[in-house]
């Protein structure tokens, strides 16, 4: 019997035949399009796209998936066009098959790079027709069966592609089977030797715990009996790469592992979960702690049961999971369990596939906010986080976040606005950092303020891709802003010089030298300029039509306001403050850095009018800035309290403060002190200067 003949025998127990023979279609069409196309195992091509359809059909796909399944690759490997395609079968098998197709015309520059462009474009597909995973994870799965033939790099790169990605996505999902497929099969390709190990070590244990495994098993089903409920009781099997994990991630000894007993209860309906769980407590003590309520708060992935350890007979710990009928498929198909797909939305899906959709919408919003491919998948695989925390907005909505997230994070995923103009956190009523995890359980509250912004600092503590890109998106924004205020205010100041302004300057002329350096509009050179990878004087000689030098005379120092933001930051050598003589020193991708004029570190490119500029603080100079003062004085009890209260009395700030005793009699102390300008500076040094034993006071420059 011909396997077609095989797999549509299975289909019409729940396909109508109209459909199954639209399947037998697509599958005659893809063996003529693989005519003659081999798989390096040798068997003819078509073998792989009828056993990817036999995966779906073990989920009970419908029949455009599978004929999806059947097509996957003649896209890419036949020369076929997605518009024969939309022909023959329709737009939406078209859709499907395009959405799985990697992108083989393009040239990529590295492997990392291909791979990601490929996910984006899956992605893509993803937010129209969630189907097209259901395919990609099939023909992954087949791929991953049959690996052995490939060489060892190629085998190793698919499997920590296949555990990192594709394992994360079914368990996502919901996709329970699938997923520990993928773990074991990744983990067997990835560490064959720790594998076979662990795999034997199983076999052993289990031989070795038989007998204890069914008298657990009697008893907890005789309970059952006892109270007149109905369920069946399983014992529940460990995955290796599951055991793996726990072994390196909690550093625990294998038979640590293989001594907690799990089992399963199913049941017909959720009212009896909760007297299951009541009559096991009684059988046997429940361990404080762990007991976990997922019916009430379901996993982000759909995942629903009521997870219990108990103190067993000997005792050793049972671990229980009791659920329904329905969340035991659930919990093994996830997404794919009740597939019913709806072309038209008017029924909104309910469950795992709400919460696909709900996932698949954040993927894409991911997509559109990231800088490239690259940073787009390191977002998804941030995303991927399979631990949850649980926590409340003060209204009492319950909001899902990876574990380990932060305020920051909740503030995002309450909505963009929030998370960009958050400036401080209360967790349960109390103020807390930012940067403090968060606990499952803990009340959530954001107090934000209209015009403010992130903070690049945040990227080193938030963990979701959705707050990541968001603060990268806003950071970017807000440079390339205040690149373009700056590159503006540089350009000017030399075109002063010339007598002229960008405004008297003809558009026509603006528009040949964008042309000739090959950008689209004004603004995008102006942030070239203000991120110091333009010379502001060459680009004014270049607007400039005569070609006579600019006017010494005329050139006045560029004014500092403080306010500059990302493009202007202060030399960490010698620590301008307001009132200071300074030097601006243009960097490229940086921007400007502004220096002390006597700074040694600019001393050779002081006078060179492309890479110094003169610079002059506005009279309305705001900010605080740190300067580093060299204290020393005669030791005696309670010195560092003496600094700070003095410091303090001058309205000063000590940002770091550190202590290197020279003798048994004096002692010299580093100060870092924030202040306003050189006033506030003479301030502070006077309230030093009147301690009793202060030797000298030196102000610390490069």
């Amino acid at each position: 019997m011909l396997g077609i003949d095989v797999l549509a025998e299975r289909l019409s127990t729940y396909l109508g035949k109209d459909q199954v023979n639209l399947v037998r279609r697509a599958y005659y069409y893809a063996e003529q399009a693989h005519d003659g196309q081999r798989r390096r195992s040798g068997e003819p091509y078509v073998t792989h796209p009828l056993a990817v359809a036999n995966i779906l059909a073990d989920m009970h796909m419908d029949h455009q998936s599978l004929m999806a399944a059947m097509l996957h690759d003649v896209i890419e490997d036949t020369g076929i066009a997605k518009e024969a395609l939309c022909a023959q079968f329709g737009e939406t098998v078209a859709e499907l098959v395009d959405g799985v197709s990697k992108l083989t015309q393009m040239n990529f520059e590295t492997k990392a790079e291909a791979q990601a462009e490929n996910f984006q474009k899956m992605a893509m597909a993803m937010a129209r027709d969630i189907r097209v995973i259901l395919v990609k994870l099939a023909d992954r799965l087949h791929n991953m069966r049959t690996l052995e033939v490939l060489s060892g790099e190629k085998r190793r790169r698919i499997a920590k592609e296949t555990l990192e990605i594709y394992a994360p996505i079914a368990n996502r999902l919901g996709m329970h089977n699938v997923r520990v497929e993928f773990e074991d099969l990744g983990f067997k390709a990835m560490h064959p030797m720790r594998s076979e190990r662990i795999h034997q070590a199983v076999k052993r244990a289990r031989g070795n715990r038989k007998e204890l495994v069914a008298k657990i098993e009697h008893s907890l089903a005789n309970c059952l009996a006892v109270d007149g409920i109905a369920g069946d009781v399983s014992g529940r099997q460990k995955h290796l790469y599951g055991i793996y994990k726990k072994m390196r991630g909690k550093r625990r000894a294998f038979n640590e592992i293989m001594d907690v007993y799990a089992f399963r209860i199913v049941v017909d309906k959720v009212d009896t979960c909760y007297r299951v769980l009541g009559a096991v407590h009684n059988l046997y003590k429940p361990l404080p702690g762990r007991f976990k309520d997922y019916i009430a708060i379901p996993k982000a992935n759909g995942y629903q049961s009521l997870h219990t350890t108990l103190f067993g007979m000997h005792g050793v710990p049972i671990e229980i999971q009791i659920r329904t009928r329905e969340m035991e498929e659930m919990a093994n198909n996830g997404i794919a369990a009740h597939w019913l797909y709806k072309s038209n939305d008017d029924e909104l899906p309910k469950g795992t596939h709400a919460r696909a959709r709900q996932w698949v919408k954040g993927v894409l919003e991911l997509q559109q906010r990231a800088g490239n491919s690259l940073e787009f998948i390191e977002s998804v695989k941030i995303d991927l986080f399979p631990d949850e925390v649980y926590v409340f907005t003060p209204k009492g909505k319950i909001m899902e976040l990876p574990k380990g997230s932060t305020a920051v994070d909740f503030a995002y995923a309450v909505h963009t606005d929030v998370g960009n103009s958050c400036i401080a956190c209360r967790i349960n009523r109390r103020l807390a950092p930012l940067s403090e995890p968060l606990q499952s359980g803990s009340t959530v509250e954001i107090v934000s303020a209209p015009g403010a912004r992130p903070n690049p600092a945040w990227l080193n503590f938030v963990v979701t891709g959705k707050a990541r890109t968001h603060i990268r998106h806003a950071l970017k924004l807000q440079r390339r802003s205040e690149s373009v205020s700056l590159g503006e205010r540089l350009l000017n100041k030399v075109l002063n010089g010339f007598e002229t302004s960008l405004d008297r300057i003809p558009a026509e002329r603006v528009q040949h030298l964008l042309a000739e350096y090959r950008l689209e509009v004004i603004e995008d050179l102006l942030e070239d300029i203000g991120l110091g990878n333009r010379m502001a004087y060459v680009v004014a000689r270049r607007l400039q039509a005569s070609e006579g030098e600019a006017s010494p005379s005329s050139e006045s120092p560029l004014a500092i306001r403080g306010t500059e933001g990302l493009v202007l930051s202060y030399a960490k050598c010698c620590t301008p403050i307001p009132g200071d003589p300074i030097v601006g020193h243009l960097s490229a991708g940086k921007g400007m850095v502004v220096h002390l004029e006597s700074c040694r570190n600019i001393s050779e490119v002081r006078h060179n009018p492309e890479k110094c500029i003169q610079l002059a603080w506005a009279k309305d100079v705001s900010g605080e800035f740190n300067v580093e003062l060299r204290v020393e004085l005669e030791h005696q009890r309670g010195l560092i309290a003496l600094l700070a209260s003095s410091v303090n009395a001058a309205d000063g700030n000590i940002e770091k403060i550190s202590m290197d005793e020279r003798d048994g009699r004096t002692s010299v102390v580093q100060l870092v002190v924030s202040v306003h300008d050189r006033v506030h500076l003479a301030r502070v040094i006077r309230k030093l200067r009147a301690l009793n034993g202060v030797i000298r006071i030196t102000r610390m420059r490069a």
